[in-house]
């Protein structure tokens, strides 16, 4: 059995990539993609069925990346977290916020593809399904402030997912439109001292009443 030439993976992937960055899945054309890694596309189909195959390769490590920052996000079992832990949780943090924004800035080529090139793919809603995500996430630490009292104020989950969808642009648009590094680090500070969670929920932090 003839073993598969693994050197071409780096060089059909890094084609693969500018052609979708280039023209969307939708008007990317196999033949450029092949000719552009020097390989045949008899070879391509010898690793993949067909262009969204290959298109669902070349942003899966983003996937994964965007997966496990969310999973990280909402593992906690928030029933095990104290009032003051909840409250932080709001916390418009410049820090985490940047990490957010660093996470997307490694995948840069492949966020933008996922957002803004996948039309006609299985990711084709995928800026949907990544707001929903942290929507999803930022209503299940809502309902557990309220749920102590700590909340304030009732939102809907249609608010929270409106509000979450301005939230969460603020943060992808930056990346899409080709903001620098030092432009998107300026961008973070700005958007941390924008957006104020815990005056939104009107969170107040439940404290201790020595009697």
């Amino acid at each position: 059995m003839a073993v598969p030439d693994k050197s071409i993976d780096p060089r059909l992937f890094s084609s693969a990539k500018s052609e979708f960055l280039k023209n969307g899945f939708l008007k990317a054309e196999l033949k450029t993609i092949c000719e552009n890694a020097g390989i045949t596309t008899g070879a391509l189909y010898k690793r993949y069925k067909g262009k969204e195959e290959l298109f669902c390769a070349v942003v899966q490590d983003t996937v994964d990346a965007i997966d496990a920052f969310i999973k990280k996000r909402t593992l906690p079992e928030l029933s095990d977290l104290t009032d003051e832990e909840i409250c932080h949780s709001w916390d418009m943090n410049e820090e985490y916020t940047l990490e957010l924004f660093r996470m997307l800035w490694e995948h840069h080529d492949g966020f933008v593809i996922l957002i803004s090139k996948a039309a006609g793919t299985c990711y084709e809603d995928y800026q949907h399904v990544f707001v929903s995500s942290m929507s999803d996430a930022y209503e299940k630490y809502y309902n557990e402030a309220k749920r102590r009292g700590l909340a304030r104020t009732d939102i809907s989950g249609t608010e929270l997912y409106v509000l979450c969808t301005s939230f969460w642009t603020s943060v992808y648009e930056p990346v899409i439109h080709g903001m620098s590094w030092e432009e998107i680090q300026k961008h973070c500070k700005l958007m941390c001292q924008f957006f104020h969670w815990a005056d939104t929920i009107l969170l107040t932090e439940r404290r201790e009443q020595n009697v």
